[in-house]
């Protein structure tokens, strides 16, 4: 008990999503766009930082490793782009008469979202894996989908429906995460010593930007009247629809890639690569795409939660495939 507490403390990024929830909840003035705090300003120069500390962190040796790798890359881009959405649509044709709409569209969000770097290769690692491999997959997945989500959306809600705008959506993605990435690669050579004796507090400055985006995302729509219309029950379907997706995607990944006959060490980089979701990009792009929309605080539940189910339940699979290597 004392050991999970401790634990528990020690994750304030965790302590952090739920308090910015609470914050937002009860003074939803205070972080909303345009209130007394303007996070809404705050964190585009916030973005901006992140996804060049981003670039700079991504060894272009490591990546290059592992290109060579590519039944298990593609294994992972169609579970990411094509059986993640698939999922969504058997989820919707069951039970999508009975979840809100607005928290639909969030999960359909985060099945189009692109893996994650850190998480997936910080796993993999862990468990065994090929680890050049994960790193060339979580990259291109990312690269991906700064094109392929946007898309994903459109095809969903209309183009140009719910304000949305396929063109303008992937120019201010481009202008916000990739360019940034972009100019910390190419500033990497000469700023790489420098940015390692920095990268503990580099990994705080990416956590903070990312609550102060879900403070301001949930405040929008607490003002809008977001627990009024729902209730607690919007949390319930959340943890549910989140488990119940990566439940899938585990179990699908690993049938797959032992049906391809991969070795062991790829079969971890496909599992867990494939069943990644970014909150980091995720969260950012979610305002990026979704702008001024009133249940834009509903639209990223999904994946804040899917996140921690991800990180949970992968870290007990790590340890399970590293014993087995060993």
């Amino acid at each position: 008990m004392n050991a999970s507490l401790l634990r528990l403390v020690k994750d304030w990024f965790l302590l952090g999503m739920l308090g910015s929830v609470l914050l937002a909840s009860f003074a939803p003035g205070l972080a909303r766009s345009g209130g007394a705090l303007h996070l809404d300003r705050i964190t585009n120069l916030g973005i901006l930082v992140v996804f060049f500390l981003h670039g700079m962190g991504l060894s272009s040796e490591k990546l290059r490793a592992g290109i060579s790798r590519w039944p298990v890359h593609l294994l992972v881009q169609l579970f990411t782009f094509v059986v993640f959405p698939c999922l969504w649509l058997a989820l919707d044709l069951t039970v999508g008469t009975h979840v809100p709409r607005d928290l639909m569209l969030g999960f359909f969000y985060l099945c189009a979202l692109p893996s994650t770097i850190s998480s997936s290769v910080a796993m993999t690692a862990a468990a065994r894996g090929n680890v050049p491999a994960a790193i060339f997959n979580a990259t291109l997945s990312t690269f991906l989908g700064i094109f392929l989500t946007p898309l994903l959306i459109a095809l969903l809600i209309g183009h140009g429906g719910a304000g949305l705008s396929i063109t303008d959506a992937v120019l201010n993605i481009t202008g916000l995460l990739l360019l940034p990435f972009l100019v910390g690669q190419l500033l990497r050579p000469r700023l790489g010593a420098w940015f390692a004796r920095w990268k503990p507090v580099t990994n705080v400055v990416d956590r903070v930007v990312i609550l102060l985006l879900v403070l301001n995302s949930f405040s929008d729509s607490v003002h809008d009247g977001l627990w009024s219309r729902h209730g607690a029950g919007l949390i319930f379907s959340t943890v549910a629809g989140a488990a119940l997706i990566l439940a899938c995607v585990l179990l699908a990944s690993r049938w797959v890639a032992r049906r391809c006959g991969f070795s062991a060490e790829d079969e971890i980089t496909a599992v867990f690569c494939a069943s990644k979701k970014t909150l980091a990009s995720g969260v950012p792009m979610a305002k990026l795409l979704f702008g001024a929309h009133p249940a834009l605080g509903i639209i990223v539940l999904p994946i804040m939660v899917y996140h921690q189910l991800q990180l949970f339940t992968c870290s007990v699979l790590a340890q399970r495939y590293a014993r087995r290597l060993a």
